[in-house]
């Protein structure tokens, strides 16, 4: 294990929007509905859409585009985000990659943060069509991708179906290293736009904060609580709601934990030791919560049964790798993609 270092650029970037108004215009943002396409929340860099279509409906998927700072090396990274975050939170990981000679394209997966909210069906095999679409229109044949929680999952799907596009993989704080459908128990589509739908802004902040375990100030993640609040103000938000619920469906019952092993591509686990997160853990038998989330047992295990694949758990971190030991997983993800 090593130990870790909260750097104080990534909370800066982080609280930047806030710090930059004064408290009645912090107060009015805080209160302005949000489209649920995100429209008013500011993006560190320009986004654009390609279009297309899911269920015969026309969407609309929004990404970045960096190129690098300098000295282009040639190569493309692809980011890929987690459930509860925007893509904007990559702008740490952005800047160190652009700055290294990559370019770095980060995408919004329909039905998250500026893109289309389709309320079908979500599953990874879609997920990863839209991906490799992305890429086929920007003229990426083959690129490396560091991907977080959710994204994990998304990543080892790309990297089965499309393994010539996939040169490496950074797994940060991946979910579903194990099968959930062995622990929780299916959940209707009703009783989880319910409980997501009656979620304070308090109550997702503690959910947040202590799910995943964060060594950083709750002031960090204030950002993505607001952006939830303000989501609801807008008339399209049960179509929201809707869309976030089918994401948490398409985690429970679509694992890939029996594909990792079979992955080809040189894989590294990025873990932060305090990272017990289980999606479903509150709705699985009292007797089987404490067994669920051993995430850096699973990832060591997985890792050691792949044929390239290594693991790396960082002390006194939890799920949002990059933003608590912003310095040390920039460094890890750097060595290992200029070593492959």
């Amino acid at each position: 294990m090593r130990a870790h270092s909260i750097l104080a650029p990534c909370l800066a970037l982080c609280l930047a929007p806030l710090l930059a108004l004064t408290p009645a215009a912090a107060l009015a943002q805080e209160q302005t509905p949000l489209g649920i396409g995100l429209e008013g929340f500011a993006y560190p860099f320009p986004v654009r859409f390609l279009p297309l279509t899911r269920d015969g409906e026309a969407q609309r998927l929004a990404y970045m585009d960096v190129p690098p700072a300098d000295n282009a090396n040639g190569r493309t990274v692809l980011l890929l985000h987690g459930r509860n975050f925007p893509s904007s939170y990559w702008e740490p990981v952005i800047r160190a990659l652009t700055n290294a000679g990559f370019r770095v394209i980060v995408p919004d997966q329909l039905g998250f943060g500026k893109s289309s909210k389709p309320v079908g069906a979500f599953t990874f095999d879609r997920m990863a069509a839209d991906t490799i679409a992305l890429a086929d229109s920007l003229k990426v044949p083959r690129f490396d991708i560091v991907a977080h929680s959710m994204g994990g999952m998304l990543a080892v799907r790309l990297a089965r179906s499309y393994p010539q596009r996939v040169n490496s993989l950074v797994l940060e704080a991946p979910i579903g290293l194990e099968d959930y459908r062995f622990t929780v128990p299916p959940v209707s589509d009703e009783t989880l736009l319910a409980r997501e739908g009656d979620l304070s802004a308090d109550a997702y902040r503690k959910q947040l904060m202590t799910s995943y375990a964060l060594s950083i100030p709750a002031a960090a993640i204030e950002p993505f609580v607001s952006i939830r609040e303000r989501v609801k103000g807008s008339g399209e938000y049960p179509r929201w709601l809707k869309s976030f619920v089918n994401s948490y469906q398409m985690i429970w019952g679509q694992p890939v934990v029996h594909e990792i092993p079979l992955v080809k591509a040189p894989t590294l686990f990025i873990m932060g030791a305090n990272d017990h997160n289980a999606p479903g853990k509150g709705f699985a038998p009292a007797e089987m919560r404490s067994g669920m989330g051993d995430n850096t047992g699973h990832a060591r295990a997985l890792a050691g049964r792949m044929p390239n694949g290594k693991a790396e758990v960082i002390n006194n971190v939890g799920h949002l790798v990059h933003m608590e030991a912003t310095e040390m997983f920039n460094t890890l993800t750097l060595e290992f993609l200029n070593t492959h």
